[in-house]
């Protein structure tokens, strides 16, 4: 994570910038048409090369270190997870100005997933906890060490308190803020996770699942991947699923009470962040956290 003046580089990124970094550093590529994936999410600026690569600059420098943990993890991961998951296949350097890591993976075919096509799938919830399951338990050969670890880190529910606290405020009157407290003081006293570090996605949320044919195919953009308490990845429970999809999944995944409160305190705070960032100018993002932050509330 950068520190210092670094925090606020904002690079400025288009189509030429991409062809001049891809054809320098990957001159195999330079003949491969670019497209801007647009939307795109708030941490990379995403183009399609050719039929099947992608290339990702992240927008910030808190995304910096994405690509290389992304290019370390996710081909040791793959074969041991049942969903397809976009194995980066480069790391490219700096140049022309830009000046982060970027990345090249394997293009995966798919739609975003909906609420409206998977939220009452309670087969889609298992899949779901089947892939969390064999993420948890995906054992590497060596385990990363300390230093490692750095990288593999997640904030606590603790660092969010204030900033969840102003927002729950902020938004008082648009939801029951008595109720949003009693949920944000209930996640922070639950009992901290007590078993072994685990591994976790890090932004589990229905825009990072990939739908073909209207079934789940992939699980994308593993910035946020890390070791440690995996309450943070039940935010797909109340991103995604209806109440009875969302009991399918958590008895799928065996999740203890404890854990289940903190991931819906996860699931608010992730929620109210957005809301109270994007909600006024996009109305997507209104109705996603509008539905996230009442889910989470229902439990």
């Amino acid at each position: 994570m950068a520190t210092g003046g670094t925090a606020d580089v904002r690079p400025t990124i288009d189509a030429a910038l991409a062809r001049r970094l891809v054809d320098r550093q990957f001159p195999q590529w330079a003949g491969l048409p670019l497209k801007l994936l647009d939307p795109a999410g708030s941490d990379h600026v995403i183009y399609r090369l050719g039929e099947e690569l992608s290339v990702r600059l992240p927008r910030h420098a808190g995304a910096i270190g994405q690509a290389r943990k992304e290019s370390e993890w996710l081909p040791r991961l793959a074969p041991h997870l049942p969903l397809a998951i976009p194995v980066p296949v480069e790391v490219g350097d700096p140049g022309f100005g830009y000046p982060w890591p970027w990345a090249v993976s394997r293009w995966l075919d798919g739609e975003v997933a909906t609420t409206a096509a998977l939220a009452g799938s309670s087969r889609t919830a298992v899949q779901l906890a089947e892939f969390l399951t064999a993420l948890q338990h995906f054992a590497p050969e060596s385990f990363p060490g300390e230093k490692a670890r750095e990288d593999l880190t997640a904030g606590s529910l603790a660092e969010r308190d204030r900033t969840t606290r102003d927002a729950i405020a902020k938004v008082d009157g648009a939801f029951d803020a008595a109720a949003m407290t009693e949920l944000w003081d209930a996640a922070l006293g639950a009992p901290e996770w007590d078993g072994p570090p685990v591994w976790f996605h890090g932004d589990f949320h229905t825009g990072n699942l990939l739908t073909v044919d209207g079934r789940l195919s992939a699980v994308i953009d593993f910035g946020g991947l890390g070791i440690g308490d995996p309450a943070c990845d039940l935010t797909i429970a109340f991103t995604l699923m209806s109440a009875a999809s969302r009991a399918a999944f958590r008895a799928a995944l065996g999740v203890d009470d404890a854990t289940w409160v903190r991931g819906r305190g996860w699931a608010l705070a992730t929620a109210l962040n957005a809301h109270t960032s994007y909600a006024a100018v996009d109305p997507r993002v209104a109705a996603q956290t509008t539905r996230q932050i009442t889910a989470a509330l229902i439990g």
